[in-house]
């Protein structure tokens, strides 16, 4: 009998120091959790914070407002200044071009009466550069085989004069004017850059509205004006969006004198070094000659540019 009544008690004795175990285990580990729950978080100087860019809430583009209101505009907007702020490589190198091709593209739109908010266009399409899309849209412009013959353009073989900064803006503000006086404004006519006049003229009608920023359209379309709009307000602001950059890190303009050939020149190489540069250079420069000669067989103008003495120098080594 005693020794049951013993069993019992080490029985007892051992139930009641498990659960003390068992309820400091858990009540430690509760505080710890809580503990680490309400510390506060400690953020080091060098770790990477990324905010959302500041969206202005009144935006226009050729002084016709940006219904900021609507959500899905907004939305859309803020979309754009996300991209074009945390692409950091490729908006420096906007602004960075910009420096030296704005001077060359805003006196054509302002004698065309084109609103020099479309340069930010040229940005939105190809980045300032002479660029070639899946589909063959080429140059700043990004115009198409067909679209730049109508609009005055050469492109054969020889000559492809998308690639012509000054004679493709002339063929773009041509354009644009057309827009819109078929369309009624600057804010479609710029849509339709990208959906074509027939296309946005057809969604008018169908969804009967005049208003660009009421028309369901496509993505690519949707984005289009949002990104010239975006681009407009960081170009005019860098520092409010993160670009700093002093003028000397920016792409200057470089003199170049003008050649007026009328006629066949069967060696472009031999050209170039007889005018003091080289085959590289008269490409750069002249980067609607799609060939190493130029046999010009209807005798027409080209200007030809050459960089002036001095600007540019040329060695030879080996």
């Amino acid at each position: 009998m005693l020794e049951r009544k013993t069993t019992f008690t080490l029985i007892a004795i051992l139930i009641v120091l498990f659960g003390a175990i068992g309820f400091t285990y858990f009540y430690l580990n509760a505080r710890i959790k809580e503990a680490i729950h309400h510390q506060p978080i400690i953020i080091s100087e060098n770790e990477r914070r990324i905010y959302t860019p500041p969206v202005p809430d009144e935006l226009d583009f050729c002084g016709e407002k940006v219904p900021m209101q609507d959500f899905d505009v907004r939305e859309r907007i803020e979309r754009e200044f996300l991209v074009n702020t945390y692409w950091h490589s490729a908006s420096l190198l906007y602004l960075k071009r910009a420096n030296r091709w704005f001077p060359i593209i805003e006196p054509i739109l302002e004698a065309n009466g084109i609103p020099d908010d479309f340069k930010y266009m040229a940005v939105a399409e190809s980045g300032l550069i002479n660029s070639v899309s899946p589909d063959g849209a080429s140059g700043f412009w990004q115009f198409m085989e067909s679209a730049a013959k109508r609009y005055g353009l050469e492109v054969s073989g020889e000559v492809d004069e998308r690639y012509n900064v000054e004679k493709s803006t002339q063929a773009a503000c041509d354009y644009l004017k057309e827009a819109k006086a078929k369309l009624g404004n600057w804010t479609l006519a710029g849509a339709s850059y990208n959906y074509g006049v027939t296309g946005i003229s057809k969604q008018m009608q169908r969804q009967n509205s005049r208003n660009y920023y009421n028309l369901y359209l496509n993505d690519e379309t949707y984005r289009f004006v949002a990104r010239i709009v975006a681009l407009k307000e960081i170009f005019k602001d860098p520092k409010k969006y993160g670009f700093y950059f002093v003028e000397e890190e920016l792409y200057p303009r470089i003199e170049t004198n003008e050649f007026r050939v009328n006629y066949p020149i069967k060696d472009l190489v031999k050209f170039a070094s007889e005018n003091g540069i080289n085959y590289k250079l008269l490409k750069i420069f002249n980067p609607w000659l799609r060939d190493n000669f130029l046999l010009n067989r209807a005798r027409k103008t080209y200007i030809i540019k050459i960089p002036k003495s001095g600007v540019v120098k040329i060695t030879e080594e080996g």
